[in-house]
Protein backbone atom coordinates (compact mmCIF):
# COMPACT_ATOMS: atom_id res chain seq x y z
CA UNK A 1 0.00 0.00 0.00
CA UNK A 2 1.62 3.50 -1.09
CA UNK A 3 1.87 5.75 2.13
CA UNK A 4 -0.20 8.56 2.09
CA UNK A 5 2.32 10.65 3.91
CA UNK A 6 6.01 10.36 3.18
CA UNK A 7 8.72 12.20 3.81
CA UNK A 8 12.39 11.53 2.91
CA UNK A 9 15.80 12.77 4.10
CA UNK A 10 13.98 15.68 5.20
CA UNK A 11 16.19 18.79 6.92
CA UNK A 12 14.99 22.17 8.56
CA UNK A 13 16.76 24.94 9.83
CA UNK A 14 15.59 28.21 12.05
CA UNK A 15 18.63 30.24 11.05
CA UNK A 16 21.45 28.20 12.02
CA UNK A 17 19.99 26.08 13.90
CA UNK A 18 18.81 22.65 12.80
CA UNK A 19 14.94 21.42 14.12
CA UNK A 20 14.77 18.60 11.54
CA UNK A 21 17.89 16.41 10.67
CA UNK A 22 17.16 13.74 8.13
CA UNK A 23 14.04 12.58 8.80
CA UNK A 24 12.21 9.56 6.64
CA UNK A 25 8.70 8.53 7.90
CA UNK A 26 5.85 7.10 6.07
CA UNK A 27 1.87 7.50 7.39
CA UNK A 28 -0.27 4.78 6.15
CA UNK A 29 -4.01 5.10 5.21
CA UNK A 30 -6.35 4.82 8.51
CA UNK A 31 -2.99 4.54 10.07
CA UNK A 32 -3.07 6.70 14.12
CA UNK A 33 0.46 7.89 14.46
CA UNK A 34 1.35 9.70 17.78
CA UNK A 35 4.55 12.17 17.35
CA UNK A 36 6.32 12.82 21.21
CA UNK A 37 9.00 13.50 22.24
CA UNK A 38 11.09 16.11 24.25
CA UNK A 39 10.01 19.98 23.88
CA UNK A 40 11.94 21.42 21.10
CA UNK A 41 12.55 17.98 19.49
CA UNK A 42 10.56 18.81 15.79
CA UNK A 43 7.25 17.52 16.61
CA UNK A 44 5.22 20.12 15.66
CA UNK A 45 7.68 21.37 12.63
CA UNK A 46 6.79 17.73 11.36
CA UNK A 47 3.22 18.28 11.23
CA UNK A 48 3.65 21.70 10.18
CA UNK A 49 5.36 20.30 7.19
CA UNK A 50 2.74 18.26 5.59
CA UNK A 51 0.44 20.76 6.03
CA UNK A 52 2.93 23.58 4.27
CA UNK A 53 2.99 25.82 7.27
CA UNK A 54 6.88 25.40 6.81
CA UNK A 55 9.04 25.05 4.07
CA UNK A 56 11.40 22.32 4.58
CA UNK A 57 15.35 23.01 3.14
CA UNK A 58 16.13 19.47 1.99
CA UNK A 59 14.31 15.99 1.00
CA UNK A 60 10.99 15.60 -0.16
CA UNK A 61 7.58 15.48 1.26
CA UNK A 62 4.66 14.15 -0.55
CA UNK A 63 1.17 13.80 0.32
CA UNK A 64 -1.32 12.17 -0.90
CA UNK A 65 0.34 11.57 -4.00
CA UNK A 66 1.34 15.73 -4.19
CA UNK A 67 4.64 16.60 -3.71
CA UNK A 68 5.30 19.85 -1.35
CA UNK A 69 7.32 21.67 -3.87
CA UNK A 70 6.98 25.42 -2.46
CA UNK A 71 4.10 26.25 -5.56
CA UNK A 72 1.26 27.46 -4.71
CA UNK A 73 -0.73 24.74 -6.75
CA UNK A 74 0.89 22.27 -4.49
CA UNK A 75 0.11 23.73 -1.30
CA UNK A 76 -3.80 24.11 -2.10
CA UNK A 77 -3.99 20.60 -3.04
CA UNK A 78 -2.52 19.43 -0.18
CA UNK A 79 -4.57 21.93 2.42
CA UNK A 80 -7.70 20.47 0.14
CA UNK A 81 -7.12 17.43 2.30
CA UNK A 82 -5.48 18.40 5.26
CA UNK A 83 -7.29 19.53 8.11
CA UNK A 84 -5.41 20.81 11.22
CA UNK A 85 -6.08 21.56 14.87
CA UNK A 86 -3.60 23.55 17.01
CA UNK A 87 -3.03 24.35 20.69
CA UNK A 88 -5.22 27.76 21.02
CA UNK A 89 -8.05 26.86 18.86
CA UNK A 90 -7.90 29.78 16.30
CA UNK A 91 -11.43 30.62 16.15
CA UNK A 92 -12.96 34.04 15.05
CA UNK A 93 -14.04 35.94 18.53
CA UNK A 94 -17.29 37.54 16.23
CA UNK A 95 -18.26 34.38 14.95
CA UNK A 96 -20.44 31.84 16.13
CA UNK A 97 -19.45 28.14 16.07
CA UNK A 98 -21.52 27.51 13.84
CA UNK A 99 -20.45 30.00 11.37
CA UNK A 100 -17.03 29.29 12.49
CA UNK A 101 -17.63 26.50 10.80
CA UNK A 102 -19.12 27.80 7.71
CA UNK A 103 -17.03 30.08 7.06
CA UNK A 104 -14.13 28.26 5.08
CA UNK A 105 -17.25 26.25 3.11
CA UNK A 106 -18.94 29.58 1.95
CA UNK A 107 -15.85 31.23 1.20
CA UNK A 108 -13.25 28.79 -0.27
CA UNK A 109 -15.77 25.54 -1.50
CA UNK A 110 -18.40 28.35 -2.58
CA UNK A 111 -21.29 26.70 -0.82
CA UNK A 112 -24.37 28.26 -0.09
CA UNK A 113 -25.79 29.25 3.17
CA UNK A 114 -28.11 26.60 3.59
CA UNK A 115 -25.90 23.79 2.46
CA UNK A 116 -23.04 25.03 4.49
CA UNK A 117 -25.38 25.51 7.44
CA UNK A 118 -26.46 21.25 7.26
CA UNK A 119 -23.03 20.27 6.67
CA UNK A 120 -21.54 22.26 9.49
CA UNK A 121 -24.46 21.19 12.20
CA UNK A 122 -23.63 17.58 11.17
CA UNK A 123 -20.35 17.90 12.37
CA UNK A 124 -21.07 20.00 15.27
CA UNK A 125 -23.24 17.27 16.57
CA UNK A 126 -20.78 14.56 15.99
CA UNK A 127 -18.40 16.31 18.37
CA UNK A 128 -21.28 16.99 20.46
CA UNK A 129 -22.05 20.65 20.34
CA UNK A 130 -24.99 20.88 18.24
CA UNK A 131 -26.93 22.74 21.15
CA UNK A 132 -24.26 25.33 21.40
CA UNK A 133 -23.71 26.04 17.56
CA UNK A 134 -25.18 29.80 18.14
CA UNK A 135 -22.94 30.46 21.29
CA UNK A 136 -19.15 32.73 20.45
CA UNK A 137 -16.43 31.60 21.47
CA UNK A 138 -16.67 33.81 24.63
CA UNK A 139 -19.59 31.91 26.06
CA UNK A 140 -17.98 28.24 25.62
CA UNK A 141 -15.28 26.75 27.65
CA UNK A 142 -11.51 25.72 26.55
CA UNK A 143 -12.82 22.16 25.79
CA UNK A 144 -15.93 23.13 23.69
CA UNK A 145 -13.99 25.85 21.62
CA UNK A 146 -11.47 23.01 20.81
CA UNK A 147 -14.40 20.62 19.87
CA UNK A 148 -15.51 23.44 17.26
CA UNK A 149 -12.14 24.02 16.47
CA UNK A 150 -12.21 20.12 15.59
CA UNK A 151 -15.50 20.51 13.80
CA UNK A 152 -14.51 23.35 11.34
CA UNK A 153 -11.66 20.95 10.42
CA UNK A 154 -13.95 18.29 9.72
CA UNK A 155 -16.10 20.47 7.91
CA UNK A 156 -13.59 20.59 5.03
CA UNK A 157 -14.15 17.00 4.58
CA UNK A 158 -10.17 16.21 4.90
CA UNK A 159 -8.18 12.73 4.30
CA UNK A 160 -5.68 13.22 7.19
CA UNK A 161 -6.15 15.24 10.52
CA UNK A 162 -2.81 16.67 12.35
CA UNK A 163 -3.45 17.37 15.89
CA UNK A 164 -0.44 19.66 17.61
CA UNK A 165 -0.68 19.04 21.01
CA UNK A 166 -4.82 20.11 21.23
CA UNK A 167 -5.83 19.05 24.72
CA UNK A 168 -2.01 21.49 26.35
CA UNK A 169 -3.95 24.60 26.50
CA UNK A 170 -7.35 23.29 28.37
CA UNK A 171 -7.64 22.69 32.21
CA UNK A 172 -7.41 19.45 33.19
CA UNK A 173 -11.41 18.48 33.39
CA UNK A 174 -11.52 19.57 30.14
CA UNK A 175 -9.09 17.42 28.45
CA UNK A 176 -11.16 14.54 28.53
CA UNK A 177 -13.97 15.60 26.49
CA UNK A 178 -11.28 16.61 23.89
CA UNK A 179 -9.69 12.92 23.58
CA UNK A 180 -12.83 11.44 23.74
CA UNK A 181 -13.65 13.47 20.60
CA UNK A 182 -10.04 12.36 18.61
CA UNK A 183 -10.58 8.73 19.90
CA UNK A 184 -14.29 8.54 18.29
CA UNK A 185 -12.40 9.52 15.05
CA UNK A 186 -10.15 7.55 15.19
CA UNK A 187 -12.50 4.69 15.67
CA UNK A 188 -14.01 6.01 12.21
CA UNK A 189 -10.67 4.97 10.28
CA UNK A 190 -9.23 8.90 10.12
CA UNK A 191 -5.79 8.98 9.04
CA UNK A 192 -4.49 11.27 11.91
CA UNK A 193 -0.86 12.59 13.49
CA UNK A 194 -1.19 13.60 16.95
CA UNK A 195 1.66 15.43 18.50
CA UNK A 196 0.73 15.01 21.99
CA UNK A 197 1.92 14.57 25.58
CA UNK A 198 -0.91 12.76 26.65
CA UNK A 199 0.32 9.33 27.02
CA UNK A 200 -2.55 7.60 28.38
CA UNK A 201 -4.28 8.69 25.05
CA UNK A 202 -1.57 7.53 22.65
CA UNK A 203 -0.97 3.90 24.72
CA UNK A 204 -4.77 3.80 23.75
CA UNK A 205 -5.18 5.10 20.42
CA UNK A 206 -2.47 5.21 18.80
CA UNK A 207 -1.09 2.59 15.78
CA UNK A 208 2.38 3.33 16.24
CA UNK A 209 4.88 5.64 18.42
CA UNK A 210 7.13 7.81 16.62
CA UNK A 211 9.59 8.95 19.58
CA UNK A 212 11.91 12.28 18.33
CA UNK A 213 14.62 14.02 19.94
CA UNK A 214 17.10 16.64 18.56
CA UNK A 215 15.44 16.64 15.00
CA UNK A 216 15.82 13.16 14.61
CA UNK A 217 13.41 9.98 14.95
CA UNK A 218 14.89 7.78 17.27
CA UNK A 219 12.23 5.08 17.97
CA UNK A 220 9.40 4.07 15.85
CA UNK A 221 7.13 1.35 17.21
CA UNK A 222 3.72 0.06 18.33
CA UNK A 223 2.77 1.35 21.58
CA UNK A 224 3.09 -1.61 23.67
CA UNK A 225 6.57 -1.75 22.81
CA UNK A 226 7.14 1.76 23.38
CA UNK A 227 6.05 1.11 27.06
CA UNK A 228 6.87 -1.67 28.33
CA UNK A 229 10.58 -2.02 26.27
CA UNK A 230 11.58 1.32 25.00
CA UNK A 231 15.05 0.21 22.72
CA UNK A 232 16.87 3.48 23.46
CA UNK A 233 18.31 5.41 26.24
CA UNK A 234 16.71 8.66 25.66
CA UNK A 235 13.38 7.25 25.07
CA UNK A 236 13.79 5.22 28.45
CA UNK A 237 14.51 8.80 30.33
CA UNK A 238 11.71 10.51 28.96
CA UNK A 239 8.76 8.25 29.88
CA UNK A 240 10.52 8.02 33.15
CA UNK A 241 9.77 11.76 33.38
CA UNK A 242 6.35 11.69 32.16
CA UNK A 243 5.68 8.88 35.06
CA UNK A 244 7.57 10.81 37.23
Amino acid sequence: MEPIISMRAVSKWYGDFQVLDNVDLDVQPGERLILCGPSGSGKSTTIRLVNALEDHQEGEVVVNGVTLDGRAISIRRVRADVGMVFQHFNLFPHLSALGNCTAALRLVKKMSAKDADALAMHYLERVKLGAHAHKHPGQLSGGQKQRVAIARSLCMQPRIMLFDEPTSALDPEMVKEVLDTMMQLARDGMTMICVTHEMGFAREVGDRIVFMDHGKIVESCEPQRFFNAPQSARAREFLGQIVA
